[in-house]
């Protein structure tokens, strides 16, 4: 059906179960004190984010969910899991990206657990089209601003809610933007079916790398409660199988040309990486006991792509990443994980970005930035 979502509003009585259930975390119940009745459980309850959000939105015929330009699996897996609770809400959803799905493992997950995702130009936005933006946030060069009204932003990064979005949970400690997704349907008391448990697994697997990066404690409960309720086959089917054979080609030019020295791990790509595999590449330098940090680069048609991985906590890839492309590009990410890109492949020169890069490492071979 193109240009049409396919989901319909659920029947189900979506207020009545909250007067028998207390969440454990409230995003935006700024109290540390406890219930005094069941009424102020009850007000506590309705002043969840997601209840307002489908408050705000009871008269419109469809809310879009978006993601980061190039969706990965935990972008794709947090606005799965949003669409089928906002259903079981009586809100009707379609997900939406700009861009392009990279990932052949991302591709069978979405083939597989039946995930209705479109690009963008397949559905008519209008000013007036209510958006909520997931595992991104307004304003990042890597989140189109798409025609239309962007009520909410739910992501895991480090970023600064924009002033003009009504509703916004930004939580930088947690691994996983599916960790927050299934977060709601906890603190909602809602099941999470098969499929969606699937997909958010996935989700937390692929964006804490199995548990060992940026892990929250909330990450670790996800993992927990999901693990029973997903399809465990599927799930270690998409895990173990990420890359294809027209990817070795790529591994064996990164082996060829990686720069490692002072435990860290420098190269580019001359003649271009997606993002996607780039970063599996910089988890696989990064799994070699002499290497703490990599940063790859890829010459992409007329731009310039980066992915940084970092395991020191004084090496904040983040940080690295927006100093690095500070005033010739954007980036940004997580403290071990970042990526970035310059639009103008006049404004970047590879040698000054190692030697630039090394001296924020604080490594011999760098110059004052």
């Amino acid at each position: 059906m193109h240009g049409k979502c396919v989901m319909q509003k659920s029947n189900r009585t979506t207020l009545s179960f909250f007067h028998f259930h207390i969440c454990h975390s409230m995003p935006y119940v700024h109290t540390n004190k406890p219930y005094k009745s069941a009424i102020d459980a009850l007000d506590s309850m309705n002043n969840h984010i997601i209840l307002q959000i489908v408050k705000h939105v009871k008269n419109e015929p469809i809310v879009y969910i978006q993601t980061h330009n190039y969706p990965d699996h935990d972008a794709v897996a947090s606005a799965f899991g949003l669409q089928h609770l906002l259903r079981e809400l009586g809100t009707v959803s379609c997900i939406v990206y700009e861009g392009e799905i990279q990932s052949s493992s991302l591709r069978t997950m979405i083939e597989e657990l039946a995930v209705d995702i479109r690009h963008v130009e397949d559905h008519d936005l209008t000013k007036d089209s209510k958006i909520i933006i997931v595992d991104g946030c307004k304003g990042n060069k890597n989140v189109t601003d798409l025609i239309g009204d962007e009520i909410a932003i739910i992501d895991h990064h480090q970023a600064k809610s924009p002033d003009d979005v009504r509703f916004s949970d930004i939580r930088p400690d947690h691994g996983a933007c599916s960790t927050i997704i299934y977060g709601y349907y906890r603190d909602l008391n809602i099941p999470v079916p098969r499929m969606v448990a699937t997909a958010l697994m996935i989700g937390i697997n692929m964006d804490t790398s199995l548990l060992t990066r940026g892990v929250s404690e909330e990450d670790i409960r996800a993992y927990a409660d999901l693990y029973p309720l997903s399809d465990l086959r599927l799930q270690n089917s998409i895990l173990r199988n990420y890359i294809q054979t027209r990817d070795l080609s790529f591994y064996r030019y990164a082996i060829d040309h990686v720069e490692i020295n002072d435990r860290a791990a420098f190269c580019f790509f001359s003649d271009g990486c997606n993002q996607n595999l780039m970063g599996i590449l910089g988890d696989f330098f990064l799994s070699l006991e002499e290497v703490e940090f990599v940063a790859l680069c890829a010459k992409n048609s007329e731009s310039v792509n980066f992915s940084i991985r970092s395991e020191r906590n004084e090496w904040n890839a983040s940080f690295i990443i927006q100093e690095l492309l500070r005033g010739i590009g954007f980036g940004g990410g997580h403290g071990d994980m970042a990526g970035g890109i310059v639009k103008n492949l006049d404004l970047f020169d590879y040698q000054a970005f190692k030697v630039k890069c090394r001296s924020l490492l604080g490594l011999e071979g760098g110059v004052a930035a």
